[in-house]
């Protein structure tokens, strides 16, 4: 049997009940990864399916990596031969066999190091709220006023990342997003208070007759309460090039779905996480535990941002083991692309 199937293989939670499943019933299970683009009018990086021996069984599979592909009469017969024990130790994912052993075998090393933890111990990465119609819920100062909508019953938010200063998001920020009217005040709405009358007039406003027939503005009650609306410690980007950002909310502000609300824990701050986030081995760790999206981003998803190893300050590494840990971002960034 032979396939091309999408590069997801490689990283998807749904691509693990088919590979259990190849492995159970063909004595031969091989992916062949591909660096070049099979259809280069495409996004999607696809890879190749091999599976032999039908109502057999097999405990590995066989992954190789290729350049680019080229018409062969069988399937490449050299690759990294992956136990299901060691595909399963990372996380049903066959992506971090793209990297050399040896890159593998020193974060797996550092990921159980004292020094070291799962960004999990110490931070919640969840998304942000959903409107279900954005234009409408989020108003400019001047709309604002014009509507006559009482301060209390609105909010600064940041709507995605491309608003976020580098590493802190102040007042300052925020009050430069205000003069120059911005769109960024989330009407802000209780499901147990009855909204004023300038309020209401604004939700039945043609605007808001229109957004109230949304997907989901009509699968909620009262539709105009915003659900999940927090006031996070930091947001991370969860869609990047070079890597995601992690920016501490010093002017306590909410945010939509297009960022991750990062809530500290454990008496974690978000000064000591940045001031690691920068570090190769975070780096790697983004890589790692994030997957590609197509065009050269990265995305990290909440369970996957849970997973990445942060190192503490105090965590002291070789020349020889920061070279491996760039070598492998390096490669890395090359399979998804990242110019």
């Amino acid at each position: 049997m032979a396939f091309v199937v999408p590069a997801e293989i490689g990283h998807a939670p749904y691509a693990a009940p088919l590979i259990w499943y190849l492995t159970g019933n063909f004595r031969r299970v091989q992916i062949v990864a591909l660096l070049r683009k099979l259809f280069p009018q495409l996004s999607e990086d696809a890879w190749l399916l091999f599976a032999d021996g039908y109502r057999e069984s097999t405990e590995d599979l066989l992954v190789t990596k290729l350049e680019q592909f080229e018409f062969l009469e069988e399937p490449p017969a050299e690759g990294t031969e992956v136990t299901l024990s060691e595909w399963q130790r990372w996380g049903c994912r066959l992506r971090p066999f793209l990297l050399q052993s040896g890159v593998r075998g020193l974060y797996e090393e550092l990921a159980v190091h004292l020094q070291t933890s799962r960004l999990g111990a110490v931070a919640r990465a969840s998304v942000g709220y959903v409107t279900g119609a954005n234009e409408f819920f989020h108003l400019r100062p001047s709309a604002a006023r014009e509507a006559g909508i009482p301060e209390r019953f609105l909010c600064p938010t940041v709507r995605n990342a491309r608003c976020l200063p580098p590493n802190v998001l102040t007042k300052e920020t925020v009050e430069c997003w205000l003069r120059r009217d911005d769109p960024v005040l989330l009407l802000r709405l209780s499901s147990h208070e009855k909204p004023p009358r300038a309020v209401q007039e604004y939700l039945d406003s043609p605007a808001g007759r229109e957004a109230r027939e949304s997907y989901k503005c009509r699968n909620r009650h009262p539709w105009y309460a915003v659900p999940d609306v927090t006031f996070p410690d930091a947001f991370l980007s969860y869609m990047s090039g070079e890597g995601p950002s992690l920016v501490a909310n010093v002017a306590r502000c909410a945010c939509t779905n297009s960022l991750h609300a990062v809530q500290m824990k454990n008496g974690a701050s978000v000064s000591d996480l940045q001031a690691s986030w920068s570090h190769p081995l975070t780096r790697l760790s983004c890589e790692l535990e994030g997957h590609p999206l197509g065009g050269g981003m990265l995305k990290l998803e909440p369970r996957e941002a849970a997973r990445l190893v942060i190192p503490r300050r105090d965590l002291a590494l070789t020349r020889r083991e920061l070279r491996c840990i760039e070598e492998g971002i390096a490669e890395l960034r090359r399979w998804r692309h990242y110019e």
